[in-house]
């Protein structure tokens, strides 16, 4: 399954396991530094495979085709389990592996197929896209095939769980459609507190930008909303039922922090006169990391970068003309439909005047272990149906951007891969379901910005932000075309950057289009913007720098509230009035001002929610409106605004003090952010017998990191979490590029932990060290500096069929 902004991919599993193997064999010899493998069905001539010290793959192929052939192999080589779990998740075949418990969540994705003609849809892409689709399956089903072959190859997790991988279909890349952004159940948490009396607390928590009223659509009854509306759709956007079990808030949390960062800078801001791109994805950390990066190359392609399993090509990267970056831009794409049903026909349903009938598909779930589900899903005008409740005559169906005839999540990068300036770079993005911030830059010195992703058209009334009656007043009209979102080329300052905050640009009808009202926090950003535009003439080691920054603008202006102290308290404030506000694993002042900063987030959730909100605001206050508030004391804190805020400020600071004497002992002078703040990796499936043994966890007490939800070296945590690690650092960049527009082997990367899923492999984890320490590494292109940095040669040859 692909990985785009926060990613399904991100899951807890568990379970039990299949059945038998089948045996047909390819031919693989070896030589002393080449091997050859060979009977590769669906790849037209041979292809060389040269890897390099950390297991990249630079693909030198005949023609587009084979060159994604070899991608699609070669992922399944190294991704194998997780190129496979992903699909099988997106298409509805987990129960058939793992039992019943995945029956739900199979019901969901199905739900969630495309419905429409999938041969058509592929027939509305350019030959040699769809010829690269088609080759890019193959390369997979050849790898399937191989291991089926030879039993030995498979990863250790169908072994341990005794099951071989699902063979793939070329229309699987358009029936996969699901990339929920995950409003909805924002929609739900509003109706409810609507139906409170209580709305406005709802902006503590998010507030919205550009500056919005919340208001309820006419028509719907917000106390008859509940969770249970959400129904399959709240299936599809959690983690699956077996493994470790998440706390409340686990996922949302990753949805808040899911992010990125990229900018792009021109030649009269570099030292080297050539347009520089960085971009640095955040998600949450796990083994495999969420990309992997490979360099495809034939005559007309010449792409590198990193790509994720299950969607060709290379998602960040450049080729020969282009460099392209992205980070998540915020489009609310998904909208809830109240429906009123028929009182003897629960599939019947009121809409435009007359009760009309849900369309119904019947499909049939396989369960390991036990009888096979019939299960019928439902449609109706506005979309799937995933809640239903015919005692109370009502249901719920979803609008979504992503299920439109044209959009598509999983053939982008082809295009984009292909593309060789601004203009076909941002006609490729007309299929982008996404909402992406795409960064541009190419060798005649131009840089640019496109945001994307499916735009849906709303009536007059319907913001989005609440769930809407499904009578049709509010169906959508379709979707906005791609001119309809922002962009820039050629900006007069000279440098475009995009952290996830609220990008709109002055004067662009946000009202009327009604791109979105929730964002992130800007800190990211304006600390990135400050480093651009102070530095005159920036170098691809600045960027590197930047993307590893730690400093703080958000500590140093907490710091600056906190005035006189108790005696008791006067060791930890001097600490903090020191420091310089860089969120560094060896800073003791930085492990004090994040627990601080922790404990002010409860003591302020506790202070502005009123206890019966909790079920509904469980916290954190927004990070910006924390310290607006904390700057600016209202009468929420009492009579005496500053004196209390004082109190409260001082309270935290003790807390602290006293939490970090208990975790990290009495001396402040040995405190270290990066004892708590730690990073571990366990495979997914690690609490299953034979998983653990066979994929060792990675870091741990030993792998202590800096950085916070607020650097631009992002390195989130759940401070509300009530495990004993509520510091752990769970997610942040895991793949680095900075790209020099033109001299592309001045370009450097980072991909943690490694290229590979697999144990076995050199490339499983040794990423780690050099990741820690932010050492880029070189990321050769040109065909000497490819051969100079080859370490391993392999033949890819055709079968007897091509």
């Amino acid at each position: 399954m692909r990985n785009i902004g926060c990613s399904r991919r991100e899951v807890l599993l568990g379970g039990a396991a299949a059945a038998g193997l089948i045996a047909l064999s390819p031919t693989v010899r070896a030589t002393r530094h080449r091997s050859v493998v060979a009977g590769l069905e669906g790849l037209s001539a041979p292809v060389d495979v040269l890897e390099d010290h950390w297991g990249v793959p630079h693909v030198r192929a005949g023609s587009i085709a084979d060159a994604f052939f070899a991608n699609g192999y070669l992922v399944a080589r190294d991704r194998l389990w997780e190129l496979d779990f992903g699909h099988r998740q997106a298409l509805g075949h987990l129960a058939e592996v793992f039992g019943a418990d995945f029956v739900d969540s199979d019901t969901a994705n199905r739900l969630f197929l495309f419905r429409g003609d999938a041969a058509a849809e592929l027939a509305r892409f350019p030959a040699q896209v769809q010829d690269c689709a088609r080759a890019y399956v193959a390369g997979i089903n050849a790898r399937i095939a191989q291991v089926r072959a030879s039993p030995d190859l498979l990863p250790p997790e169908f072994t341990v769980f005794d099951y071989m991988p699902m063979a793939w279909d070329v229309l699987d890349l358009i029936r996969v459609r699901a990339e929920v952004t995950g409003n909805t159940r924002a929609e739900i948490r509003r109706a409810r507190l609507a139906a409170r009396g209580v709305l406005s607390y709802d902006t503590l928590t998010t507030p919205l930008e550009p500056a919005h009223e919340l208001r309820v659509p006419n028509g719907l009854d917000v106390h008859a909303v509940s969770d249970a509306d959400l129904g399959l759709f709240d299936v599809l956007q959690a983690s699956l039922p077996l493994g470790r079990v998440e706390e409340p808030g686990d996922t949302q949390h990753r949805r808040m922090n899911s992010g990125s960062n990229a900018w792009v800078i021109a030649p009269a801001r570099t030292a080297t006169q050539r347009p520089i791109l960085a971009n640095d994805p955040h998600l949450s950390f796990g083994v495999p990391g969420p990309r992997y990066v490979i360099h495809l190359s034939a005559p007309g392609l010449d792409v590198i970068g990193g790509g994720t399993a299950g969607m060709p090509g290379v998602m960040q990267g450049h080729n020969a003309h282009i460099a392209f970056g992205r980070t998540n831009f915020h489009i609310d794409q998904e909208d809830l439909f109240i429906l009123r049903t028929h009182p003897s026909h629960p599939d019947r349903y009121f809409h435009d005047g007359a009760w009309k009938r849900m369309e119904t598909v019947s499909t049939h779930i396989a369960v390991r272990g036990e009888a096979g589900r019939d299960v019928v899903l439902r449609y109706a005008a506005q979309g799937p149906v995933v809640s239903a409740d015919p005692a109370r005559r009502r249901a719920t169906a979803v609008s979504a951007t992503w299920l439109y005839p044209g959009a598509n999540g999983l053939l982008v990068n082809i295009g984009l891969n292909l593309a060789h300036d601004w203009d076909s770079f941002r006609e490729a993005l007309r299929v982008h379901t996404s909402p992406t911030n795409f960064t541009y830059a190419d060798t005649a010195g131009n840089i640019g910005w496109q945001a994307a992703g499916g735009l849906p058209s709303r009536v007059d009334g319907h913001d989005g932000l609440l769930p809407v009656p499904g009578d049709g007043r509010y169906d959508w009209k379709g979707l906005q075309p791609l001119e309809m979102l922002p962009s820039t080329f050629n900006p007069a300052c000279g440098w475009f950057g995009t952290s996830n905050e609220m990008n709109l640009p002055p004067g662009y009808p946000a009202q009327e289009r009604r791109v979105s009202f929730e964002w992130r926090d800007r800190f990211r950003y304006d600390r990135v913007a400050h480093v651009l535009q102070a530095t005159p003439r920036t170098t691809i080691a600045d960027c590197a720098a930047l993307q590893h920054d730690t400093f703080s603008r958000l500590a140093l202006d907490m710091v600056a509230l906190l005035g006189d102290v108790p005696p008791d308290l006067a060791d930890v404030a001097a600490l903090l009035r020191r420091w310089d506000g860089s969120i560094q694993a060896d800073s003791a002042a930085a492990a004090l001002y994040e627990v601080w900063w922790s404990r002010l987030e409860r003591a302020l959730h506790a202070l502005l929610i009123p206890a019966d909100l909790h079920d509904l605001l469980p916290g954190p206050i927004n990070a910006t409106v924390q310290k607006t508030l904390l700057h600016t004391p209202d009468t929420r804190f009492g009579a005496d605004p500053a004196r209390a805020r004082d109190a409260m400020l001082v309270e935290a600071l003790r807390a602290a003090k006293a939490e970090l004497r208990e975790r990290l002992g009495p001396v402040m002078a040995a405190w270290r952010w990066g004892t708590l703040h730690t990073i571990t990796l366990h495979h997914p499936l690690a609490h299953a017998p034979g998983v653990a043994t066979r994929f060792p966890t990675l870091g741990g007490a030993r792998m202590g990191t800096g950085g916070d939800s607020y650097t631009v070296m992002a390195r989130w945590y759940n401070p509300l979490s009530k495990g004993h690690d509520p510091y752990a650092a769970t997610g942040g960049a895991s793949y680095l590029m900075v790209c020099d527009v033109g001299e592309w082997d001045n370009s450097v990367f980072l991909n943690f932990p490694g290229q590979s899923g697999d144990p076995r492999s050199a490339h499983y984890a040794d990423f780690m060290g050099d990741w820690l320490r932010g050492k880029m590494q070189p990321l050769p292109f040109s065909a000497h500096r490819v051969r100079a940095a080859t370490r391993r040669r392999t033949s890819l040859q055709p079968g007897s069929t091509p």
